[in-house]
């Protein structure tokens, strides 16, 4: 077991030694490809290498160096993506800038639409209103005046006629009976010798008027003259009216 024990150990030893010297190797290998690289990155060889700092630097530098390239295999994408993002929300903001105009346009363009409509419809309202009012009035039915012949009848139908109009009462009978007894007729007839006469106002016309009675009982429409057969029998009707209540009531001088 002592023999055992012994060899086990001194080969355990050996073992040591030679993962001892293999490390020491290592290292110097590893010390050597530092050396070898610093001395390539440093121009002509100089002396800088021989000490092993400047190299040291170089290596940093070296892996900043791949740092940021690193980083820029990470960022430039995601810059490119953003680029993109941009891109694409300002096509949206554009195409809805356009189409919210485009609304505005057709909603502008249907409103003038509508308030042209309404004119035209208000300008065909009023258009048809008058000649809508024409067809309602009812055509008056044109009368022909009425003519009298000229004539004692004639004479006292138009002098009918117009007491009608006035109120004023009498008949055609009453009429033509007293104008018969006064003048027989004669529109120009005048009383030269009675009391009217004597007093300078003799009786005139059908009906035999004075002056001032036909001035007072003057019917409105009528001739001025007194010796008008109108004037003259519409005149003495409205005085007998006044008097007597209707020509038809007068049978002898009045």
């Amino acid at each position: 077991m002592n023999k055992l024990g012994t060899f086990a150990s001194a080969k355990v030893s050996k073992f040591n030694a030679l993962d001892k010297q293999r490390k020491i190797a290592v290292a110097g290998v590893s010390t050597l490809g530092a050396a070898a690289i610093a001395f390539a990155a440093v121009p002509g060889g100089s002396t800088a290498v021989a000490t092993g700092v400047p190299a040291a630097h170089t290596q940093v530098a070296a892996e900043h160096s791949q740092v940021q390239d690193l980083k820029s295999t990470f960022t430039d994408p995601a810059a490119d993506q953003q680029v993109k993002l941009d891109a694409i929300a300002a096509k949206t903001k554009a195409e809805a800038d356009a189409a919210a105009k485009k609304r505005s346009a057709d909603a502008a363009a249907k409103k003038k639409a509508a308030a042209d409509a309404a004119r035209k419809a208000a300008d065909a309202r009023s258009a048809k209103k008058p000649a809508s009012r024409s067809a309602e009035r009812p055509q008056m039915e044109t009368v022909a005046a009425r003519t009298y012949a000229n004539n004692l009848d004639g004479w006292i139908r138009h002098s009918l006629d117009i007491m009608h109009s006035k109120g004023i009462p009498g008949s055609y009978s009453g009429l033509h009976r007293n104008i018969m007894r006064e003048s027989s007729g004669n529109p120009r007839a005048i009383n030269n010798w009675d009391i009217n006469a004597i007093n300078g106002i003799p009786s005139k016309g059908l009906l035999q008027v004075i002056p001032p009675t036909f001035a007072t009982y003057h019917v409105s429409g009528t001739s001025w003259n007194i010796y008008d057969p109108v004037a003259n029998i519409t005149a003495a009707a409205n005085y007998a009216a006044h008097r007597y209540g209707t020509i038809d009531n007068v049978n002898s001088a009045y």
